[in-house]
């Protein structure tokens, strides 16, 4: 069959990008609703944590819905390698918005107790899985319906949509709690976006129905052939095998460190360490996303000239110079009081190591109560930066703020009516000597520097769309159609699922192991220099490849 009657009997290559596209930008609309409402959903989920356990759950919470993305690339991968693109990418969008709606309808701890937040952890996981298998069908259907020589451009629309669906999430939150009041929406407001999503599921299903498979795959079926065998031929074949190590370690993992660093990090170190308000940090990265949003074409576009590598490989090494002075400068113009009172009053942390634990609780149980525990606590949620000094074995924390000393307080052992009054005390202590030191409760909307930040943000995103935008394009044309769904959804999911969806929460848990608010982005830092080494040396340049002649 020729490329002119596959034209024929199909959609147009206008309707087929649009409507994937288009169902691929509303899964990510719900993936990233739950991301950007953290915050209320760890005091609505996690109640009974603490502010900074409730903190890093909820955070987990998001993370684990891409932690079983890799589990959703090998089922629906092989499901997609064997029976077709287009009805695996409508069992998954049918799956991720099913799983949305229920989230908006769970009632909260207060509720149900503990039985709220297992709830919650298995509609995320039902998210994530979803997801493994949305992004790899989309991405390969667009691709094996492009010339060669349009395949960047075309599927970096398919890049783009996950910009999309965090434009649509950070909207409709705005919107929202503008039309409900501030206490409304974190009461029960919170909800609306994500019931929303049903909507938004028949919307994109009616768009998805009107495709019909892929040129590639209907010619490999008409093709005939020995009986195909994902797996096996993916992972276990040393011609394919050693491509998806390559994507992964090339590509993939400097993707989920660099993207949701760019995203995710600045939100959450705007929001929790630089105190910035809510709403302003909503407008900020929603005018971001949407200025970024025609990057990825353009990266793509661009890769369609100069080749995939070397466009991938300019984000990568953008990132790794810009990320530590430019989360310095984003102090620097978002909360410049808290710049100030840091060079001119210093924290220092005096304690036994052995008293100071990680404050990394997965599942919530450590009680975190020695004295450096409560200390370190209370610094890190105010967003302060620490230096730590060795005390006697067994002595008491002190921490010191310029020239005053504040004693904490050891909880071991306390009953838990006693151990929060301690906390409460420990907390009111340590913010008062802050106050007095000059540490700001929340930055002065006043001093926010609005084009500095925005300026500072776009680099970052420069950065994740020139790495994102050729990656689709990239990622396809590494692997023949036999396999080419699972092998590259898994190293795709893998990449964004745990490196990326877990950067949040292991980040934060560093900067609070640290008392260092920059540490976190050693997480970012370290996964994309070892990415970009094993692209300059052994990711191909595959601009332009015959997808019908690849060879495993």
């Amino acid at each position: 069959m020729t490329d002119a009657a596959d034209a024929k009997a199909g959609p147009s290559l206008k309707t087929v990008v649009v409507a994937s596209a288009a169902g691929t930008a509303f899964e990510w609309y719900d993936f990233f609703v739950f991301g950007s409402l953290a915050t209320i959903i760890a005091r609505h989920f996690f109640a009974e944590a603490g502010e900074t356990v409730a903190y890093i759950m909820a955070l987990l919470t998001f993370g684990l819905g891409f932690v079983v993305r890799p589990l959703g690339a090998l089922v629906f991968g092989w499901f997609g390698d064997r029976t077709g693109r287009k009805t695996t990418f409508l069992v998954t969008i049918t799956l991720m918005g099913v799983a949305t709606v229920a989230i908006g309808l769970l009632p909260d701890y207060a509720a149900i107790g503990i039985a709220a937040p297992i709830l919650l952890l298995i509609m995320r996981m039902l998210q994530g899985f979803a997801l493994g298998g949305e992004y790899g069908g989309a991405a390969i259907y667009v691709a094996e319906h492009s010339p060669p020589k349009k395949r960047g451009l075309l599927t970096g629309w398919i890049q783009t949509t996950a910009a999309m669906g965090l434009i649509g999430a950070l909207s409709v939150i705005l919107i929202t709690r503008q039309i409900v009041g501030v206490e409304a929406f974190d009461a029960w407001g919170w909800r609306i976006p994500f019931l929303l999503s049903a909507l938004l599921l028949v919307i994109s299903l009616w768009i998805r129905l009107k495709l019909n498979e892929s040129p590639a795959y209907q010619r490999m079926e008409a093709e005939g052939g020995e009986r195909r065998a994902p797996y096996k031929e993916a992972f276990f074949r040393w011609g394919n095998g050693r491509f998806v190590l390559i994507a992964l370690f090339g590509i993939m993992i400097a993707q989920g460190a660099v993207w949701y660093c760019g995203y995710f990090y600045t939100r959450f170190f705007m929001e929790r360490v630089l105190k910035v308000d809510v709403n302003t940090v909503d407008q900020l990265v929603l005018a971001v996303t949407v200025a970024s949003a025609g990057l990825y074409v353009f990266f793509g576009w661009l890769s369609d000239r100069v080749g995939r590598k070397p466009v991938m490989l300019f984000g990568m090494l953008l990132a790794l110079v810009v990320f530590f002075p430019g989360f310095h400068a984003l102090t620097r113009a978002a909360n410049p009081a808290l710049a100030e009172a840091q060079a001119t009053s210093p924290v220092t942390v005096i304690a036994d190591p052995a008293t100071c634990a990680l404050q990394f609780d997965p599942i919530g149980k450590a009680a975190f109560a020695s004295s450096c525990d409560l200390a370190k606590s209370v610094l890190s949620n105010a967003g302060v930066s620490y230096s730590n000094v060795e005390a006697t074995p067994g002595s008491i924390a002190t921490v010191r703020i310029g020239g005053a000393d504040v004693i904490s307080v050891d909880g071991i052992g306390m009953e838990p009516a006693a151990l929060g009054a301690a906390r409460t005390d420990v907390e009111t202590r340590i913010k008062a000597a802050l106050v007095e030191a000059g540490y700001p409760a929340r930055a002065d909307p006043a001093r926010l520097n609005m084009p500095l930040v925005f300026g500072i943000l776009m680099i970052f995103m420069v950065a994740a769309t020139a790495l994102y935008g050729p990656q689709a394009a990239a990622l396809v044309e590494l692997f023949p159609t036999r396999v080419r769904y699972t092998a590259m959804s898994l190293p795709y999911n893998i990449g964004t699922g745990w490196v990326g969806g877990l950067l949040p929460a292991a980040s934060f848990a560093l900067v609070a192991w640290s008392g260092n608010i920059y540490f976190g982005l050693w997480y970012s830092v370290a996964f994309t220099a070892v990415a970009a080494v094993v692209a300059l040396i052994w990711l191909p340049e595959t601009k332009g490849r015959d997808l019908d002649t690849i060879s495993t």
